[in-house]
Formats: C-alpha cells, structure tokens, sequence
C-alpha cells in the first residue's frame, strides 16, 4: 500500500522538526511491519509561510525520501492548502491522510485507519472521542459549532476537524467539486462512499500559537454554513412571515383601540419596533448579500492556489 500524509503548514517552523521526527518513526515502523510500502511519502504544504517553515520542509526532502514538500505562492488559507497537497498527490498514492502540523492528531490512530481502508471504507473520520483537554469557552464554543452547523443544514462528522484518510477514488470524486470556498469539512461526506469513523484523543498543541482563535472559527462556521446550506435565507423568509403576521395583529388591534378612542402616544413602542425590524432587515440583506457574493467569486473560475515550487517534480 502506497500512502501519502498531507500536511497544511503556515509559520509552522517551531513544532514542523517535532512533527517530522514523529511521522518519520511511525512510517519506519509501518514500513518495517510490510503495512505500507517505501513508496510511501510524507509531504508537507507551505501555505505562504512567513517564517522558515518552508526552508524547513526542503531540509527534510534532502535529508531523507520520505519527506516531500509543496510551496503555495501566497497564503491560501488552511482548507486551499490542504486540497493542494491531496490533488497533487491523488494519482500516485492509494490513500491520503490529511492532518494538521501542531501534533493536536494523535498519530497512532493511523494504524487504525489503514486497518479500516483493507476493509474496504474509502473514507475514515478521525473523531475525537473527548473534549476533556479543552478549557470550557473552548469545549463550549467547539460543541455549540458543530450543532449550530448541523440546524443550520451544514452537515458535518461530529468532533471530527480535518483528520482523515481518503482513498484514491474518494479523492478522485472530491476533484469533481469545483467550488472555489472550500469547506472540506462538508464537502467529503456528501462524497458518499463507504466510510467509517476511528476513534482518537487530541492531545494539546505541541508549540506555537492556534491558528483558529474564536473570531475565526465563527468566521469559518459562517463560510461552512453558506457553502453547504441555504437555510438561512428560509429562516429568514419565516421570520418575515412571522413579522408580517404580528404586523397585522398590531394594525388590527390599533385599530379597535382607535375607533374605542383608547389612543396614547406609544414613542417607546414605537422606536423598539423601528430598531428591531431594521436590525433584522440590515441583517437579512447581509446574509442574501453574503450568498450573491460567493455566486460572484465562484463565477470568477479563479484557481484555489498556485504552486510555486514542488520537491515531488525535482
């Protein structure tokens, strides 16, 4: 079995030595057990690093054969970075597995996925089978993400980020979404082939700093939910029928109160509704506004990321 592990890197120069040791032990060790074969690679993405990240990536590609490297010419974000590598890599290799540079992914799970690929599932989530580690805003907030994404029709693997493996087919098959905003995430379920889930404990971050702080995960929830979804536009046209009904209720019962001769001056009313059917418009056209913006940028045909150098080619 020829296997590849993509790794997404930006500004990763702190823990990317760490991280290589570690695979490097694990694929020695595959490889010497006959698991996978000395074909197999390790290749890591710079995404438009802006440290020694990618001097380090080319060290290791010199120094030893498993490690390959692909440079972005710019930033391209987490998601664009890691389909970069898997479609770089998809038609040489019978499985990828993607994971993140910060040793948060317990790299002894693999075995697990092989195992669960040799049964025939194209697919295999890595799944956290615990938040325990995390502080309670981070549980928290990371729990409220996954089912606020799911009512809102995004449908995602519960605690699973980006920790997966992939077989060639499946890989093939995620070639044919062209989407330029990508949410992985969503995207690989709606692949549909067999698939299963391996269970793993994430391990805190070994160096450096989290490249999702809260502000970007909502931001990167939003771009799931209107990448998958288009819930939100109902939502807003039930809520505009419920405002249109209590509209009416409140006409019909000035109404009765006007021809009763029963009339005050109802300024606070009055401003509380003006402020908060305005909140709601504002924030009904910038949700539609949200969606006509990605139709624009999707039309562009823009490639997703351009490749700078690649150690594969050399």
């Amino acid at each position: 079995m020829k296997l590849c592990t993509v790794i997404p890197c930006y500004n990763e120069e702190e823990v990317l030595l760490e991280t290589a040791t570690r695979l490097l032990e694990k694929y020695n060790k595959l490889t010497f057990d006959g698991v996978i074969s000395h074909d197999s690679r390790i290749v890591f993405v710079d995404d438009g690093s802006k440290d020694k990240t990618w001097e380090i990536i080319t060290r290791l590609s010199l120094e030893n054969e498993f490690f390959e490297g692909i440079k972005l010419s710019r930033n391209r974000g987490h998601q664009n970075a890691l389909l970069a590598g898997l479609m770089t890599v998809k038609a040489n290799f019978d499985a990828c597995i993607s994971m993140d540079a910060d040793l948060q992914d317990d790299i002894h799970a693999i075995d697990k996925m092989i195992e669960s690929y040799k049964k025939g599932n194209d697919v295999v989530y890595g799944v956290r089978s615990n938040r325990k580690k995390d502080s309670f805003f981070k549980r928290t907030t990371a729990q409220g993400f996954y089912k606020v994404m799911k009512w809102l029709g995004a449908e995602t693997v519960y605690n699973h980020a980006d920790y997966r493996l992939m077989s060639r087919r499946a890989l093939e098959a995620l070639a044919d979404f062209g989407e330029v905003n990508l949410f992985l995430r969503g995207l690989v379920p709606l692949i549909g082939f067999k698939s299963d889930v391996v269970y793993y404990e994430r391990d805190r971050r070994y160096a450096g700093k989290s490249k999702y702080p809260f502000r970007k995960m909502l931001s990167f929830a939003f771009e799931g939910i209107t990448s998958l979804s288009i819930r939100p536009i109902d939502l807003i046209i039930r809520l505009g029928i419920i405002l249109c009904a209590v509209g009416f209720v409140i006409l019909v019962y000035s109404l009765v109160q006007h021809f009763l001769d029963n009339t005050t001056a109802g300024w606070t009313s009055l401003m509380a509704s003006i402020w908060v059917i305005g909140g709601i418009q504002l924030s009904a056209i910038g949700v539609i506004g949200k969606y006509i913006g990605k139709m624009y940028l999707e039309t562009k045909h823009r490639p997703r990321y351009i490749i700078e150098e690649n150690t594969m080619e050399k």
